[in-house]
């Protein structure tokens, strides 16, 4: 699956447009700048390209041609000034095709929540701040009397219960659109990205997973009518109404309650499911309604409550479907632990500032280093030597430290090459 990723990386990058006027000093293509910096994003090693500039000085060869396909490596200042005009839509088609990949070979058959409903998040995350620096398409916040530019994007995932890795799907950056008026929101891009992209699922397969700020009728509604269902979080604060009648049905003992105990490892919790159906969404003539449900976890030895969340679901809940709807639900969670954690504070630095530019030069960046966490993923899924490597090894800073080093001082001819050596350095059993 490496080769294959990274074959149809660089057919994208040469799709790229090259905006300079011609000339005999065009020593750097604007592909070779979009695989240097993919480099860096895959091997998570800030000082890649110059280690490969050092080595193609020594050997007359290196690992950023060897495993990602460069032909003359640019300076940093290069590759910001050839990759600021190209928009991150121009790679958007490789994490559908990586998707794609993935379902042909059966890899996803048990990647689903409730109803083998495809579980997608989409919750907005920061990437870029500053009182100084920026562009047309930042987005603006007055703080007193300063002004404060920022990069936000919608980077949906599809999550699954029980599952400890999420597939990244195409971004949908939040910046000011063409002929608004307003500066883009984050719930103006997540209907922009599901106008685009629900089409790509089965009308009835995909269920959104978002947090409070879109369980309104607007994007109920619109779901509703483009065949997709939801489970969104809704709290007492932001929906009044809609709790004036939980509360009323509660008096009347119309809210249903399952109980029940799990063992989690370490001691006994009781999980109480409350939820009801059909409830109005807002205090309106044309208001929808939803189906409203409630998860408490206490500790049986100390009675002190772990967890509480709230839902509101098109989902219809019984007592045999709560639980695994509610499941659904939590799992869009991993959004924050397995995506954005992972993102900002294990190696991929999602908050840093690796260039800024005029016009698109953060978005491709941020969408290139998206790129690299979704071929990790892939490669944890798919190919058997780096699974054994990576377990082998534990941390997975441990791995990234050993493949900067390796990637420093060693030349290898592939991926594979180098997966090999690392297996063979640590005496493991070559995989099936």
């Amino acid at each position: 699956m490496f080769k294959r990723f990274m074959t149809r990386l660089r057919g994208y990058a040469e799709r790229f447009p090259d905006v300079r006027k011609g000339g005999n000093h065009q020593l750097y293509t604007v592909s070779d700048a979009c695989l240097s910096a993919f480099g860096v994003f895959f091997t998570q090693s800030p000082s890649f390209l110059a280690y490969q500039r050092e080595m193609r000085v020594r050997q007359g060869r290196d690992n950023a041609q060897s495993l990602f396909g460069v032909s003359a490596i640019p300076c940093d200042n290069q590759i910001r000034n050839l990759l600021d005009p190209v928009a991150p839509s121009h790679v958007g088609g490789l994490y559908w095709e990586t998707f794609a990949d993935l379902q042909a070979q059966g890899l996803l058959d048990d990647h689903h929540g409730f109803a083998q409903q495809w579980l997608c998040a989409l919750d907005g995350v920061q990437y870029f701040s500053s009182d100084a620096i920026h562009c047309d398409h930042c987005t603006r916040r007055l703080k007193g009397d300063k002004t404060r530019y920022t990069h936000s994007v919608i980077a949906p995932v599809l999550v699954a219960p029980g599952h400890d890795y999420v597939i990244s799907l195409e971004p949908e950056f939040i910046t000011p659109q063409d002929g608004a008026d307003k500066q883009d929101s984050e719930q103006a891009a997540m209907r922009r990205w599901l106008e685009q992209h629900t089409c790509r699922f089965a009308p009835g397969s995909l269920t959104v997973l978002t947090d409070d700020l879109h369980s309104h009728q607007p994007a109920c509604a619109w779901l509703r009518e483009h065949h997709c269902h939801f489970i969104m979080v809704c709290l007492p604060e932001s929906h009044p109404f809609l709790y004036e009648q939980v509360a009323e049905l509660t008096k009347l003992k119309l809210i249903r309650e399952i109980v029940a105990t799990h063992w989690n490892g370490r001691h006994r919790e009781r999980w109480t499911y409350r939820f009801v159906n059909d409830v109005l969404l807002r205090d309106s003539a044309d208001a929808i309604t939803v189906n409203w449900c409630e998860l408490i976890i206490v500790r049986e030895d100390t009675q002190a409550q772990v967890y509480h969340n709230t839902f509101i679901t098109d989902h219809r809940l019984t007592d045999q479907s709560v639980a695994p709807i509610v499941a659904s639900g939590r799992a869009r969670w991993k959004t924050e632990n397995e995506n954005h954690n992972t993102l900002k504070n294990h190696g991929y630095h999602l908050e840093h500032n690796f260039g800024h530019g005029q016009q698109h030069l953060a978005a491709l960046l941020l969408s290139l280093n998206l790129l690299a966490f979704l071929l990790h993923t892939v490669l944890t899924l798919t190919d058997a030597a780096y699974q054994q490597v990576r377990h082998a090894l534990g941390a997975r800073r441990t791995f990234f430290d050993d493949i900067r080093t390796l990637t420093r001082y060693l030349y290898f001819e592939s991926w594979a090459a180098l997966l090999a050596f690392m297996s063979h350095g640590l005496e493991l059993d070559r995989p099936p």
